[in-house]
């Protein structure tokens, strides 16, 4: 489409017709195309997630071509893959079009590993609906262990936060789940209050909307982190002096601190010591 300086639409291939119908094609001829430049190939999912209305809707003669090009991406640096591929992740139709990259053996040439989990993924997509997941969270559903994470940065570059996340996910997705009972959120807070790693909030978030816990997740978002109400100097005016007792004394009081849901204010807490 091209658009005059006096407002004129100059439309020489259809596509005001395409745009109204949402119809997503190349210019003339696919093959051509795709040839000129093979990430319009992952562009051309891109756009269908944005524009089109339903999954399944694509020329038979444009997937085609696709498929018999799909090697080309092999040539294409991981930086410029990775930015198409994060906008598909959050588009429509992911479900589909994921698939689609399976059936016309792109996602060889993209970092995705081969044996990728489609029914974990359709799970988890569901799951994500209307929770703003960050892309590597949706992704990371395809990847099965630790060394997908890997093999997934060395193709696509991805940033060091984004593989943390991969990695965490990975690691945590099965074991780390909501409590039963009154306190379903405990143990997401117990490993941001053992962790000493960065971004563990953001991490756990991302855990929780992986998981489909909106609930959990609005609480999560809602929760701040208490502050531990003890320190060494408190336990030097009640006399204990060495540093090994002052450390083990903190622990045994952290301990109650975390029993108590994180409640116990220092007077509590240094009445417990002297129990202990």
């Amino acid at each position: 489409l091209f658009l005059g300086l006096d407002g004129m639409l100059y439309d020489f291939f259809n596509g005001y017709e395409d745009l109204k119908n949402k119809k997503i094609r190349f210019v003339g001829k696919a093959t051509e195309r795709i040839q000129e430049d093979y990430l319009r190939i992952l562009r051309y999912f891109r756009f269908y997630g944005r524009i089109a209305e339903k999954p399944g809707d694509q020329e038979p003669s444009t997937l085609q071509a696709i498929k018999e090009n799909a090697k080309g991406l092999a040539g294409i640096s991981g930086e410029r893959i990775w930015v198409e591929l994060k906008k598909i992740l959050l588009g429509n139709h992911v479900n589909h079009l994921v698939r689609l990259m399976y059936e016309l053996d792109i996602a060889q040439y993209i970092g995705l590993p081969l044996d990728g989990s489609l029914e974990e993924f359709d799970r988890v997509t569901k799951n994500i609906q209307n929770l703003c997941p960050k892309p590597m969270t949706v992704l990371t559903s395809l990847l099965k262990v630790k060394d997908d994470v890997t093999n997934l940065d060395l193709r696509l570059k991805i940033s060091k936060e984004e593989k943390n996340l991969g990695l965490f996910l990975v690691k945590h997705r099965q074991e780390l789940t909501k409590a039963v009972g009154p306190e379903p959120l405990r143990p997401y807070q117990d490993f941001i209050m053992d962790s000493r790693e960065a971004n563990t909030n953001s991490k756990i978030c991302e855990l929780l909307k992986y998981q489909g816990e909106e609930h959990l997740l609005r609480e999560m978002q809602q929760w701040t982190v208490p502050s531990f109400p003890v320190s060494g100097h408190d336990l030097r005016k009640m006399g204990v002096s060495s540093g090994k007792e002052i450390g083990t004394a903190l622990q045994q009081l952290r301990d109650e601190w975390k029993k108590s849901g994180y409640h116990m204010d220092k007077e509590e807490l240094l009445s417990c010591l002297k129990k202990l």
